[in-house]
Parts: C-alpha cells; structure tokens; sequence
C-alpha cells in the first residue's frame, strides 16, 4: 500500500488506515438500521405507536396488580359494580399516563392529542350527548317499528332511579374517554404523521371493531358497527378539531343503551338497568344476544348519521395538534 506520492505506507500507517476500510464496509448497514428507526423527524411513528401501547400495557398491569392487592373483592365471580367502575377509571388512567409519559418524550402537551382542555365538556361535548342518545333511540325506533322491541315497565323505583342514573352516566364517561382516547387520541394523532389521517383512522376502527369480538356475547355484525361508529368518530374529530364531541356521544350511546333503555350491550346486560325492555322476532332485526348493536339497522343509522353530520359540519374542517 502506497501513500499519495506513490511511496510505500509503513506498518504504523496501514494499520491506522484499516479502521477506516471497515466503517466504509460497515456503515451502510448501520445507515439502514438507523433509517429504519428514525425519520426526518426524529423516532419514526410505528415505533412511538408501539411505546405508547407498551407504556399502556405496562401502565394497566401495575393498576390491576395494586387494586387486586388492595380489594380482595375483585377476585370475587361477579365483583359489585364500584369494582367495574374503578377497572374503567384505571384503564383511562393508564391511557393518558402513557400519552403524558410520549408527550414528555416529543416536547408536547396533552392537550395535542386530542382533548384539549380549552374545551372541556363544552359545547362539542353535549352536542355529542344529543346525538347520541337520539340515535340510539332512533335504532330502536326502527326496531320497534317492526314489532320486535317492547319497552317494558320500570325496573327500578324511588331513589335508586336517580341513583343508578348518576353511577352509569360516571361509569360510561369513563367508558367513553378510554376507548376514544386510546383509539383516536395519542395514537391516531401519531400514526397520522407516518401513514395520514384517513389511512390511520381505517387502520384502528378495524382494531377498535377487532377488540369487540372479544366481549361476551358479541357477534360479527356487531363488530363491524363498531368499526364503523369508530370511523364517524374519526369525522367528527377532524370537523371539530377534538375528540369531544365523540367522548360525549359514546357515553350517551352506551348509557341510552344499557341504563336508559335497558338492553344488551355487545351481549351484556347492566345490572340496576331502569326498565324491563324486550326483544322478539328476528335476530337481523333486533341483533338478538348482542343487542341492538348487531342489528342490520345499525349501518342504516350510521349511514345516517354520517350524512346528517357532514350537512351540519361539513364547513367545520379544524385542525388540533397534527390531526
């Protein structure tokens, strides 16, 4: 080996040029790997998608680990419902630890993930209550027109109308916050970055419709609607540039449905349900053990629902953090 001039290189020198041979062989793939990880924009949003759920998963387990220590009670068949009410609240509780957990991590606030608090239980959130208890009643509407649904009597009487009302109307608040948070807060926020908006959001409302199936009771048709609600709520977030109006019409669906109504819900029935309401005739119509969830009128309404909401926001095209 020669230098520049053509003269032979000593020893010394050859060996401190090797070095330099060997990163010129190994750094394309550490190129590769790098690119692999990280973007023009620091870590690459698959693997802050995965952190977060890893942060979520790891979050809840220590939750459900300390509450069984604390409450023998939860180890009981059928735990009382505070103890359904308390799994929830730490299962949101989980949910936004890991995105203030991320957003430490990306030099965010919370509020960028889709609940600002600016408009906390504002107007967006109580036009989603409307909505959705008008359109839970408008699917059972059309159920009843066909003769398959009958409200019943009361269930419950005096005080613990009132009582129950207030513990259900908590209990799917909860409800609704986790599950629209961790579908379509920190997580369709930062897949938007790497896949875009409309991508991402059919990518979780196929999730959110796959996580159904895993209740008791629950059947395809009715997976499916929920992939699709999933899908209206990933509207109305990019029409009102937050997720509460979908926080509030999940909670008023779910307690319209299970306290209000009284019917199964994903094949569950709520104990301190307020009326003696029924099901009969064909399963298509009334969604049988799943309630009216598998009905087929339920991508009617959604349908529905889509159109009528594109009319009254259809102008609204806001923007939240990097929605």
């Amino acid at each position: 080996m020669t230098d520049g001039q053509g003269n032979p290189l000593s020893g010394e020198a050859e060996r401190e040029e090797a070095p330099h041979e060997e990163a010129a062989v190994t750094s394309p793939p550490s190129r590769r790997l790098h690119r692999l990880f990280i973007g023009p924009h620091g870590l690459r949003a698959g693997w802050r998608f995965l952190r977060y759920v890893g942060i979520f998963g790891i979050t809840a387990i220590v939750f459900f680990v300390g509450f069984a220590w604390l409450c023998p009670l939860v180890k009981l068949k059928s735990p009382p419902v505070w103890v359904n009410l308390v799994s929830e609240f730490g299962l949101l509780l989980s949910a936004f630890a890991a995105a203030v957990a991320m957003g430490k991590f990306e030099h965010r606030p919370l509020d960028d993930y889709g609940l600002p608090r600016h408009k906390a239980f504002g107007k967006d959130f109580w036009a989603g209550v409307i909505w959705g208890f008008i359109a839970l009643s408008v699917l059972l509407l059309m159920i009843g027109g066909v003769g398959d649904f009958t409200l019943g009597g009361l269930a419950l009487h005096g005080l613990r109308i009132w009582k129950l009302a207030a513990f259900w109307g908590l209990f799917f608040l909860f409800v609704g916050f986790f599950e629209e948070f961790l579908f379509r807060g920190y997580t369709l926020f930062t897949l938007t970055q790497g896949m875009g908006f409309w991508p991402s959001a059919l990518l979780l409302s196929a999730i959110f419709g796959g996580v159904h199936l895993g209740n008791a009771g629950e059947a395809w048709i009715g997976a499916l609607a929920a992939g699709m609600i999933g899908l209206f709520f990933c509207l109305t977030l990019r029409r009102t540039g937050s997720l509460w109006f979908a926080v509030g019409f999940h909670a008023s669906w779910d307690w319209a449905e299970s306290y209000f109504y009284s019917v199964p819900d994903s094949g569950e029935v709520s104990p301190g349900h307020l009326l003696n309401s029924s099901f009969h005739g064909s399963r298509w119509l009334t969604g049988g053990s799943v309630g009216p969830e598998g009905s087929l009128f339920v991508p009617v309404v959604i349908v529905a629902l889509w159109i009528v909401f594109e009319r009254v926001y259809g102008d609204a095209r806001q923007e939240v953090g990097g929605f």
